[in-house]
């Protein structure tokens, strides 16, 4: 027998009725539909479409189709939070990840719009462990699992903002669904698929003004987009095209320590160079802009989805994504002679004391790669019962080439020239699961799952010399590695309700990790390395109580094994037949996560508290070994990591007044170096780029169905970007900052076809670092249209 709807699926309800805009479709991450138990901790749940009944809320007997599953599994013994298309329509969102940018105690790692090494930084899992967040695209991987830093992060170029749904990001590693790299996170990214004709155009363009070092100078850019969709019959379809241009504020300088050496005759003379004192308070000249430079990229995307009903319970879906980048990171020199020419390179003379410019200080750099992602699913769809799922993906980076000089100023002189064609990876995901009937309690009251999953890893990257950095052949072989790594995974888990209010979730992960195939060469020397194996088993458990109809209380623990990938154990140099600045023994990470959450649904939001706890051990992390002579810096295992914090936020709507949306949240996380032989000096010291306090204020003000204002707070506290936490002068090009930023947009829309917008990001124009320096003011206009 049915019972009332509780206060919280009322709140739940009515969130997202109104948050929600238009019918929302079902997901191919959704296992099944919702059977009875404690209410969801993700807010708000979608509206069913509109030839659809609503979908199963929780602990109520409603009638349901297959057609409305729940955003996610509802089992999810883990916090998660949410945000949809409503909300962050309402935010500058640019590319895809803009889309996380306030959500609880995480960060993206985004110097600027366009910036590829996008990666995100949540809990006690810094912006460089690229390999510990997972991203799903309508459950095809977008995470580049193949390294572990900034230059491996998630392809969030295979999924275009404007057919983004939802966002889902469940915290920690307490489910068995997911693999261990989910010990800092998991991102779900749900997409829409149109009922009817429907077709979109937006344009935007924006531009910020940037002030450092003498680079005194405004950076603009632009993007256009469109998309067509429609459903025939039994076929869906939608297809996406994007454009996008934009030039970055300087990323990188060139610096030197001071000099305290007099000039000697033969130096030659030269003004323009800056004094600052870097993260560690040290007196450095600035002499250019190097490294990454000032980066122009061009990007092109193109998405194709189908979807096809076969039965009214078995449903089939392909995606063909492909996405093309170009850049070219272009420096340039402060320093000038008698004469006014600029100087690159070598000897010379600042302020009566020498200094030696090494030739590729200021050497520019440009690339291209061309990617593409094959995704087919098959499922079936029966709001009880058994239901199966398959999904197969394979990421091809078919084109990937990066050219650099050898020296810094003008000309196509000689350089080295890298080609990754034929990396890549390979997904297949196998899963079964049994939902009992919303009414279910005690000793039947199971919702089963059980799968297999298989990825397949693979890169080859080989460096050749060439005449011309910039256009010239390959010439003579420079040097080269490759490896592979497969990891099969067969995991089971229950949702088991044994009592009205109680509900236990346990399951098991069993992972079987190699590693082979790997390999390093330079000129005629080759060595070949070992393969690797290992097996682990996690389990994970989640017991949670409806304390009352408003609250609910969850306590869950999780083992978890993070291996390594094919950059951490092969991508490393040659010195003679000796290998180096890799590690082919590395041990897995080895975390055992715990969390108590308290979620209080009150009439105006959604609030969650939650205690958590990451102890890992055998961190990987590339460090300096201090215990060896010379020393040798290299990925390596930190023997203990401990990561424990508190996180509180608020989802909430109509708060105070009549179209006040409000998003807030606070987070505390304090994360140390418990033990670590081969560099003994970080012991006790914070582990890093993990800031102690992460906050995110937004308010959303809708003026009836016309307009909106939102504005936005982010706030990042004390970070280090040492392990031995030595940076003390944080607030400079090389440090990590303490900022607040203070984001705005008004939307306005003219009719029901179109809609106009004007916002601006660091409304204050803070200068701010995490290592680089942060983008500064940042205005965007934006037009769109709809059919």
């Amino acid at each position: 027998m049915s019972r009332p709807l509780p206060s919280r699926a009322r709140l739940r309800a009515r969130l997202a009725a109104s948050l929600t805009s238009g019918a929302l479709l079902p997901l191919l991450l959704a296992p099944c539909v919702r059977a009875a138990g404690t209410a969801p901790p993700v807010p708000p749940v979608p509206t069913a479409a509109a030839d659809t009944a609503p979908a199963v809320l929780p602990m109520v007997s409603v009638t349901t189709d297959a057609e409305a599953p729940p955003p996610t599994d509802p089992n999810l013994p883990a916090s998660v939070e949410s945000v949809t298309r409503a909300q962050f329509d309402k935010w500058n969102v640019v590319n895809s990840e803009d889309a996380l940018k306030y959500m609880p105690n995480l960060a993206v790692r985004k110097r600027f719009i366009g910036d590829q090494n996008s990666i995100i930084a949540v809990r006690g899992t810094s912006n460089s462990q690229s390999a510990r967040g997972l991203v799903y695209a309508d459950g095809l991987l977008l995470s580049n699992l193949l390294g572990n830093s900034f230059t491996f992060p998630p392809r969030w170029s295979m999924v275009a903002p404007d057919e983004i749904d939802r966002v889902d990001v469940i915290y920690g590693p307490y489910s068995a669904l997911y693999p261990g790299n989910s010990l800092g996170a998991t991102v779900l990214i749900t997409t829409r698929m149109p009922d009817r004709f429907e077709a979109h155009a937006d344009a935007r363009g924006y531009t910020q003004h940037f002030s450092l070092f003498g680079v005194d100078r405004d950076f603009a850019g632009g993007q256009a987009s469109a998309s067509i969709g429609d459903r025939i019959g039994k076929l869906s379809y939608r297809m996406d095209l994007s454009h996008l241009e934009n030039t970055s504020q300087p990323l990188q300088f060139a610096t030197l320590p001071r000099s305290t050496t007099p000039a000697r005759p033969g130096d030659t003379p030269v003004t323009g160079a800056r004094f600052y004192n870097n993260q560690t308070g040290a007196p450095t000249a600035v002499l250019g802009v190097n490294g990454e430079g000032i980066e122009h990229t061009i990007e092109d995307q193109f998405k194709l989805k189908l979807r096809y009903d076969f039965t009214p319970t078995l449903q089939g879906g392909m995606m063909l994504g492909y996405w093309r980048d170009r850049y070219r990171s272009d420096t340039s020199t402060f320093l000038r002679d008698a004469d006014g020419n600029k100087i690159y390179q070598g000897r010379v003379d600042i302020g009566g004391y020498e200094y030696n410019i090494p030739a590729s200080a200021m050497a520019p750099s440009r690339g291209e790669s061309e990617n593409w992602l094959y995704g087919l699913s098959l499922k079936t769809r029966n709001p009880t019962g058994w239901n199966g799922e398959a999904i197969a993906s394979y990421y091809d980076v078919a084109r990937n080439v990066a050219r650099t000089a050898r020296q810094g100023g003008p000309g196509d002189g000689p350089g080295t020239v890298a080609y990754g064609d034929g990396t890549g990876w390979k997904t297949l995901d196998l899963k079964s699961t049994y939902t009992q009937a919303p009414s279910a309690v005690g000793l039947l009251a199971h919702d089963l799952t059980f799968g297999y999953h298989l990825d397949s890893y693979f890169s080859d990257s080989k460096t050749f010399n060439t005449s011309d950095w910039s256009d010239g052949d390959a010439g003579s072989f420079a040097n080269a590695f490759k490896g592979r790594t497969q990891t099969q995974a067969w995991y089971a888990q229950d949702a088991w309700r044994f009592l009205p209010r109680w509900k236990l979730v346990y399951g098991v992960r069993y992972e079987d990790w190699r590693a082979y195939g790997g390999s390093q060469a330079v000129g005629d020397v080759r060595v070949p390395y070992a393969n690797a194996d290992q097996q682990h088993a996690s389990p994970k458990a989640s017991l949670s109580f409806d304390a009352t109809d408003d609250l609910t209380l969850r306590a869950s623990v999780g083992r978890a094994y993070r291996f390594p990938t094919v950059g951490e154990l092969f991508q490393g140099k040659l010195n003679g037949s000796t290998l180096v600045n890799n590690n082919p023994n590395l041990q897995p990470e080895n975390d055992l996560s715990k969390e108590l959450t308290a979620e209080w649904t009150h009439e105006s939001g959604v609030y969650r508290v939650s205690l958590f706890q990451d102890d890992v051990k055998n961190t990987i992390f590339s460090q300096t070994d201090t215990t060896t002579i010379p020393n040798v810096t290299s990925f390596q295992n930190i023997d203990k990591v401990r990561s424990r914090g508190v996180e509180t936020s608020y989802q909430g709507q109509d708060v105070g007044i009549q179209g006040l949306d409000v998003i807030a949240n606070l987070a505390y996380t304090q994360s140390k170096i418990l033990a670590n032989s081969q560099n003994p000096a970080s012991v006790g010291k914070y582990f890093y780029r993990i800031p102690l306090w992460r906050a995110n204020l937004v308010g959303i003000y809708r003026f009836g169905d016309k307009a909106s204002l939102t504005g936005a707070v982010r706030y990042s506290g004390r970070q280090y970007n040492t392990l031995t936490n030595e940076d003390s002068n944080p607030d400079v090009f090389g440090g990590t900052s303490t900022y607040t930023v203070v984001d705005a947009k008004f939307t306005y829309k003219l009719d029901r076809h179109s809609e106009v917008s004007v916002g601006v990001d660091n409304l204050f124009d803070e200068r701010y670092f995490v290592y680089h320096p942060y983008p500064g003011r940042t205005l965007y206009v934006e037009t769109r249209l709809h059919l």
